[in-house]
């Protein structure tokens, strides 16, 4: 690294410093600005300086070019060598490293095939193998061919009903079109919740088995040229992908709450068949271009309007004539996973972990998902291990953690994190990055208490634009924007909060299907996720590849370097500040808005004030006031700021409920979860608003309770500070 480099950009960072405390004034002198957390905001401009220097687009090139050059599925013998990469780059940076092992069920397929048996004189065998005429990847024997993660084998022939996505809503349609989807074939499209909430669905209404497909209205020609003319789902194109009921519990099927070490006795495990995350009906994925002969041929009403997709006619819901016959023999054994840690112990609290991590694996190549991440990880890293040298230590330990087997229910991070409860007791935060670069669009989710902390990050982070990240992002959620499509999001990055209670740009919220699960809806560790997102169709896919990325996602990889260095600076910060950089104030006014909504909610349902939400309420105040009191004394960071930090700490972990939510005691974290009919998006004070949904005044009341008292704990908590 270059010193006039780093001089240039210390300049930068020093004369466009924003105040990041509360008001956020933009700074009117070359001195360094305050930054919230830190009594010496100079040092830390300085280390953070370095640090922004040090991510390379052309490393980043070279990271995801080595990490996509075979297909990577967890459990391989390719996705080892991808585990071996990233150890030596770890180690190369000074980070001591290690691989952990866990021995997990899920499968492999042996046999997949779906043909379509009736109307006679139709044909279609499938699934066809993925390709398009010049991509260089696509014809590598060992991409695995397209089916589903946590499908149980079976045999089904029988006709099909189109139920368009496989939501309740949808279901509910069926029945009042006089539909009966028993014994039936499902065909859902991908989009608008977890492909494991479609197949609980349709298991719940007694279907015989499901196809799920992707419709070009969603992810392909309807959105724009398809891949290689554009970025879109090509006509074989199949997202892969697992359908575990994650919304039960995530992690190996066999080990709920447990970590799944290769030590453990058979004896700790439940079996397969009683595991609540295991289906129990066949699923299987196809391409539009195999959906397309069975949807063409179903008679019965037309669908509703809006269940209407993309192929060039009228679409049925059936059932028939239209009839399928899936044969799907899983190979299902217990495999090993390999996570690699990186750990840069802490010079004055080692005890207190801050924790960064990305998963590894992927369904084929994996170019954006997930190793756009894992590129951006490791610069991230590099730039850490360029502190290293220079002299620099963390106060607190920070882990980088590279994740197995997210793709077949977020297993590698499950495990990790149950395996380490009692060391994450004191995690100040994780900080989770899948999705990293499929396009330019910066989005974050968070706990509350971390939303703030991620602007201010992004105001010290330059755009590729020109100006800063934050400047860049604020843009992109300007009133009269382009809205982003749920096909450009690869995640929940770009979504809506539940409740915006501030004019700054807005910060999602934390849902499921990535790796920040374990530590904020079972653990209560305060967990963010970050993305930069465009379009992109062909998640899941062979078509997810170095090719694909180099031409459409990141081409000069200056994305991956803005990624890069926010990854690492969350890391940093947080392991150098001398105050936790937490506001609880924002999550108490979020919080209060949560409940606002559900009074409407419940008035609604069963009339006006027949849920008492006055305890309830009354608790959100006195936490949103703590947090008032207490954000005031972080901003005068005393001397010894170890009791405070403890307090700030202890907080969030004083909204899980030990007993969990009802039916799902995995799930402890009383105002985030995944949705059980979304899977994917969060759903906000869950034990309340699910019984809303079911219409269970009773339940509703009971969770209000469990609820105002977690807020009451966690109020407390704050208030112990004097």
């Amino acid at each position: 690294m270059k010193p006039l480099s780093v001089l240039l950009l210390l300049i930068a960072i020093l004369s466009g410093a924003q105040k990041l405390e509360s008001g956020h004034k933009v700074g009117t002198s070359s001195d360094p600005q305050p930054i919230f957390g830190f009594r010496d905001a100079a040092a830390e401009t300085a280390t953070e300086a370095r640090f922004l220097a040090v991510p390379d687009p052309k490393l980043a090139e070279e990271h995801l070019r080595a990490l996509t050059k075979a297909p990577h599925m967890a459990g391989t013998v390719e996705d080892k060598a991808t585990a071996d990469y990233v150890a030596q780059k770890f180690r190369d940076a000074g980070l001591d490293t290690e691989i952990v092992e866990y021995k997990v069920w899920f499968n492999y397929p042996s046999e997949i095939s779906v043909d379509l048996t009736a109307p006679t004189g139709v044909e279609m065998h499938g699934p066809t193998r993925e390709h398009v005429d010049g991509d260089p990847y696509d014809d590598d024997p060992r991409v695995v061919m397209p089916f589903t993660g946590m499908s149980p084998s079976g045999d089904v022939e029988a006709d099909v009903v189109y139920a368009n996505y496989g939501t309740p809503d949808d279901f509910d349609k069926l029945e009042k079109l006089k539909v009966d989807v028993r014994g039936k074939i499902v065909l859902v499209r991908y989009g608008q919740n977890f492909r494991g909430v479609k197949a609980f669905d349709a298991q719940e209404h007694g279907a015989a088995g499901v196809i799920i497909y992707s419709d070009p209205f969603d992810d392909g020609w309807r959105r724009g040229d398809k891949y290689p003319d554009g970025p879109w789902r090509p006509d074989t194109g199949v997202q892969r992908g697992s359908i575990g009921y994650m919304f039960e519990f995530p992690g190996d099927p066999t080990t709920p709450g447990i970590a799944s070490l290769p030590s453990l006795p058979d004896s700790k495990r439940i079996s397969p068949e009683q595991s609540a995350q295991m289906p129990k009906i066949p699923v299987t994925p196809l391409s539009y271009h195999d959906a397309w002969p069975i949807l063409q041929h179903l008679s019965g009403p037309d669908s509703p309007r809006e269940w209407q997709g993309a192929l060039p006619f009228t679409y049925h819901v059936g059932p028939g004539p239209a009839r399928v016959k899936m044969h799907l023999k899983q190979d299902y054994q217990f495999r090993t996973l390999w996570d690699v840690i990186g750990r840069v112990p802490g010079s004055e609290s080692p005890d207190e972990w801050v924790v960064a991590g990305n998963h590894r694996d992927a369904w084929v190549y994996g170019a954006v998902d997930p190793n756009s991440g894992t590129a951006a990880m490791l610069e991230a890293v590099h730039g850490v291990g360029d502190l290293l040298k220079s002299g620099w230590k963390p106060k607190r330990t920070i882990i980088f953690c590279s994740w197995d087997g997210e793709e077949e229910g977020l297993m590698g991070s499950t495990e990790w994190a149950e395996q380490h409860e009692n060391e994450l007791s004191n995690a100040p935060a994780y900080f989770n990055m899948d999705v990293a670069v499929s396009g330019p669009k910066f989005g974050a989710s968070s706990v509350p208490s971390l939303k703030q902390f991620l602007r201010d990050i992004a105001k010290a982070v330059p755009s590729p634009k020109g100006g800063t990240l934050y400047e860049a992002w604020k843009k992109i959620d300007q009133p009269g924007s382009s809205p982003q499509s749920p096909a450009e999001s690869g995640g929940e990055n770009r979504r809506k909060p539940a409740a915006t209670v501030t004019s700054d740009v807005p910060v999602g919220d934390l849902g499921s299907g990535s790796d920040y699960s374990a530590f904020q809806q079972h653990l209560g560790v305060p967990s963010a996720d970050i993305s930069s997102t465009g379009p992109y169709g062909v998640y899941h896919s062979v078509f997810d590849n170095f090719a694909w990325f180099k031409k459409f996602g990141d081409p000069d990889f200056v994305y991956e370097q803005e990624m890069a260095r926010v990854f690492g600076l969350e890391a940093l910060r947080m392991a150098d500040a001398d105050v936790l950089p937490y506001d609880y104030e924002e999550y108490g006014k979020e919080i209060s808005a949560y409940l606002e909504t559900a009074r409407k909610r419940a008035d609604s349902k069963f009339g006006d004030g027949k849920i008492d939400l006055s305890a309830v309420n009354a608790a959100a105040r006195r936490f949103q006031d703590a947090g008032a009191k207490i954000l005031s004394k972080q901003k005068t960071s005393p001397r010894d700021p170890a009791r405070l930090n403890q307090a700030l700490r202890n907080a969030e972990r004083a909204l899980l409920v030990p007993e969990g939510l009802p039916h799902r005691p995995w799930f402890r974290h009383a105002i985030y979860a995944p949705g059980e009919y979304t899977g994917y998006a969060a759903v906000v004070i869950p034990g309340v608003n699910e019984a809303l949904d079911k219409g269970d005044a009773e339940r509703a009341r009971q969770q209000l309770a469990v609820l105002a008292s977690a807020l009451e704990r966690a109020a407390k908590v704050l208030e112990g500070y004097r």
